[in-house]
């Protein structure tokens, strides 16, 4: 988790937290009594994601899909107040406030292609969501736990929120948004004029530098002091979007890496954690292999010396014929590898030379002799040594 931005979002006042347990708890109470306590299974992870006007929010919401493995489609708030059950509430003259926000969000969530994860756009917006954003949070857990010793225990999994805020300045977020409206412009023009293609929406505020502006006022006073006054709470990702689309989605690639500390059930970690992580292994890998070649060297130098000559006048010559599929495959019966040894000195040759090598030992009962005496057929053991070499292949030029 990071936090690049120094700005601290001042705390909820006590009214808006009192407005956000009485909404809250009057959606809560309507889910269980509509659906039933048992039947209330969100999604494992949410990403919520927020974002400064024209800061390529709707560019990176498919690509955090991709590398998440997130089949769903977003949660767009925008659309959700487009919805049949928002416009009946407008219809009735009522007003599509934070307590119907949440009714129409729960609901969403709730549905099973949202299961493991889902993205939310747009939410939250104001200081009483982000309250009410905490409760879900807290009931979740609390969820969990009532049905831990349950047959509906895998249902109710350990939450994951992640708050992930695409950032840029006001001048780049003005200059991106009159961008966009003038290739929208010219996109529809194109399209009525041709009577091909599919017309893209039109922004108002898309085609004025004064609207431009109050829209990331907006953002700026509300959205991102909601986001930003999650970060002690939750995941907290604070995304530079000013630098090019492959910089911005490598820095949302890392602050996605998967932390199982933080999002395995506490007691699954407990379980797992003496296990070491690949990266841990890997990072000290070279130097150890230095030092084991080096320590063959000192303290085995006669053998190391025969593994190598094996290597150069018995493999080589094979592996050198097999350089166009980078693989070859070698059995041999040389009592040297007996040795654990001359296998594990083999094995870190190649390596040190950038190939992968690994070794199958396999054994075979050969019958040998006949005793003449008993009628016993006498079995030799047999100790065939698979030895399978993998390197880059060559690039065959094709014309």
């Amino acid at each position: 988790m990071t936090s690049a931005d120094p700005e601290q979002s001042p705390p909820s006042s006590e009214l808006e937290i009192k407005d956000a347990q009485l909404i809250f708890y009057r959606v809560w109470k309507r889910l269980e009594k509509e659906l039933g306590r048992e039947n209330l299974h969100f999604p494992k992870e949410v990403i919520l994601l927020g974002g400064a006007p024209g800061a390529g929010k709707g560019t990176n919401t498919n690509f955090i899909r991709k590398i998440r493995g997130i089949s769903s489609e977003p949660v767009v708030i925008s659309a959700l107040l487009d919805s049949p059950e928002a416009q009946k509430i407008k219809a009735a003259g009522g007003m599509v406030g934070d307590e119907e926000v949440l009714r129409l969000l729960l609901s969403e969530l709730l549905k099973g292609e949202y299961r493991d994860s889902a993205v939310l756009d747009g939410f939250p917006r104001t200081k009483v969501q982000v309250e009410c954003l905490k409760m879900l949070y807290d009931q979740m857990i609390h969820l969990r736990r009532d049905f831990s010793d349950t047959p509906q225990a895998h249902l109710f999994k350990q939450p994951t929120f992640h708050i992930m805020v695409l950032f840029v300045d006001e001048a780049e977020s003005i200059a991106r948004q009159l961008k966009r409206g003038r290739e929208t412009l010219a996109h529809n023009s194109e399209v009525r004029k041709s009577g091909m293609g599919e017309l893209w929406e039109e922004r108002t505020t898309d085609f004025d530098e004064k609207l431009a502006r109050n829209r990331y006022r907006t953002f700026k006073e509300q959205t991102y002091d909601a986001l930003v006054s999650l970060k002690q709470i939750f995941h907290y990702h604070f995304i530079n979007a000013q630098a090019s689309i492959k910089v911005v989605q490598d820095n949302i690639v890392r602050e996605l890496e998967y932390q199982s500390s933080l999002e395995l059930d506490p007691r699954t970690y407990d379980t797992l954690r003496h296990v070491p992580l690949a990266d841990q292994i890997v990072l000290n890998a070279r130097q150890e292999l230095v030092n084991r070649l080096d320590s063959y060297q000192v303290e085995h130098p006669e053998l190391f010396k025969t593994v190598v000559a094996f290597i150069q006048e018995k493999m080589m010559p094979i592996i050198h014929r097999y350089a166009v599929s980078g693989r070859a495959s070698i059995n041999t019966e040389d009592p040297l590898f007996w040795e654990p040894t001359a296998i594990a000195m083999l094995i870190d040759v190649y390596s040190e030379r950038g190939f992968r090598a690994n070794v199958d030992i396999h054994h075979q009962d050969i019958p040998d002799r006949v005793d003449l005496n008993s009628g016993e057929i006498l079995i030799r053991k047999k100790r065939v040594f698979r030895i399978l070499v993998m390197f880059h292949g060559s690039q065959i030029r094709r014309g």
